[in-house]
């Protein structure tokens, strides 16, 4: 018989599953966004068709999200669609523990004499 062992996942699933760090985090913003709206329309009592003019997207599209069609969705859009529902959305940006923040660094310049007395700083590249 085969043992099955299970592995605690982490807070996005997306990583889990093997995803850059930048897409899981986009990833998982437009699932939650794509549910939210899903609840709404599920709340709303409305048919596709009815939900689908009030979110300002045509019925076809309101199904591709219901369906679960993350890929044809921008975050964009579906920030715009649960506007339309009431909902207001938001997004927390929060250091990752154990990550360090590297400053930037100016960039590197000179002064370049001119015509006149004066002198002007130009950026080197």
């Amino acid at each position: 018989m085969n043992q099955l062992t299970m592995t605690r996942g982490g807070r996005n699933v997306f990583s889990d599953l093997g995803f850059a760090a930048e897409e899981a985090q986009n990833l998982q913003l437009r699932s939650q966004t794509m549910m939210a709206v899903e609840s709404w329309y599920k709340a709303s009592g409305l048919t596709q068709e009815k939900a689908a003019q009030a979110l300002g997207v045509a019925q076809p599209r309101l199904n591709q999200l219901l369906k679960g069609k993350i890929g044809e969705f921008s975050l964009d859009a579906l920030v715009n669609m649960a506007t339309r529902a009431g909902m207001r959305v938001g997004l927390t940006i929060k250091p990752v523990p154990g990550v360090s923040v590297t400053r930037a660094q100016a960039p590197k310049t000179r002064s370049v004499a001119t015509q006149g007395k004066s002198r002007q700083t130009r950026r080197v590249a």
